[in-house]
């Protein structure tokens, strides 16, 4: 093992630089020379590379934000033509191995380059949490802390203007930020994609929280919830006579990507990205590396891709006691 390379692909997620700087550094300490693939696979297609060639090419980026070498969707990447493109110009460039960091979409191009013999390692970089074999993903708890913050600045407002607010964060068809939220914001009910719910019930929790005598009600939702924020609104706006609240919405959208990460993002980040080096250089590769415990630990692709991950919901049961 003489030359790596590293993208970041899909999605960006807070952590994504930490991850660089780490995988960056720990392939230098170990004489490897280390290229940066910009714009994810579109990058490997394009023959986009350039070679980080001392530690300080990553100095000053821990706690900045979004990725340092870009990322994108790449349709290209899951055709024939595409994938060999990007097996030849990693040949062509003698790169011996690749980390890569992103969500499901990217882990599913990692398993199809190990397929063709390319040495990958791959870890989890997505602000939805959905990846299996990790407990938590690189980005989630800085995502989930802006959404807190966000949370408990509408509450003021909310409480000021004795209003009903929802408050519609990421995750179209898994729930976690959204249930994660709601439960360290006391909030008065939560919507998730996995579990249904009928906006009659909606009317139901905003109408008892008024009756309670409380000044505000805060309801958090999923943007692929059975109802999005935007339905429900309006349908509680026609029933505001009834509910006694005014009500507004809040969509917290790609604000939940951005930002410095969190002390627990910028040391996930790290600790992966450097195991993910050392498994390269051990041999061990069409893995990904994950959270399990307290460790860090490899895990098959084919598995990854292979299984789903499912929300806890007896974590919902205890929203619904805490919404009490």
């Amino acid at each position: 093992m003489k030359r790596i390379g590293i993208l970041t692909s899909g999605g960006d997620s807070p952590g994504m630089n930490p991850f660089i700087r780490a995988t960056v550094r720990a392939g230098l300490y170990h004489g490897l020379r280390v290229y940066g693939v910009k714009r994810g696979f579109a990058g490997l297609i394009e023959d986009a590379m350039e070679e980080f060639d001392d530690p300080r090419a990553v100095s000053g980026i821990l706690h900045r934000g979004g990725t340092i070498l870009q990322t994108a969707r790449c349709p290209n990447f899951k055709t024939e033509r595409g994938l060999c493109k990007a097996v030849h110009n990693l040949n062509e460039r003698a790169i011996d191995g690749l980390v890569v960091l992103g969500g499901n979409g990217s882990l599913r191009g990692c398993y199809e380059l190990s397929r063709m013999g390319i040495q990958v390692v791959a870890a989890p970089g997505t602000i939805d949490n959905d990846i299996p074999f990790t407990h938590m993903a690189i980005g989630v708890d800085t995502a989930l802390n802006i959404i807190l913050e966000a949370i408990d600045r509408i509450r003021d407002t909310a409480s000021a203007l004795e209003r009903a607010f929802l408050v519609e964060t990421m995750g179209r068809e898994c729930g976690y930020l959204a249930l994660m939220a709601g439960i360290a914001g006391g909030v008065e009910m939560i919507c998730i994609p996995e579990i249904p719910f009928k906006l009659e019930e909606v009317v139901e929790v905003i109408k008892s929280a008024y009756l309670r005598g409380k000044d505000h009600c805060i309801i958090v939702v999923a943007e692929g919830a059975a109802y999005n924020a935007a339905q429900i609104e309006e349908y509680v706006h026609q029933r505001q006579d009834e509910t006694g609240f005014a009500i507004r919405t809040t969509i917290l959208g790609h604000v939940q990507r951005g930002g410095t990460p969190t002390a627990f993002d910028r040391i996930l980040a790290t600790r992966m990205g450097q195991t993910a080096v050392e498994c390269l250089l051990a041999g061990e590769h069409g893995v990904m590396v994950g959270l399990q415990g307290s460790e860090i630990v490899p895990t098959p692709l084919e598995e990854v891709i292979s299984a789903t991950k499912e929300l806890d919901l007896s974590l919902y049961e205890t929203s619904k006691i805490m919404e009490r």
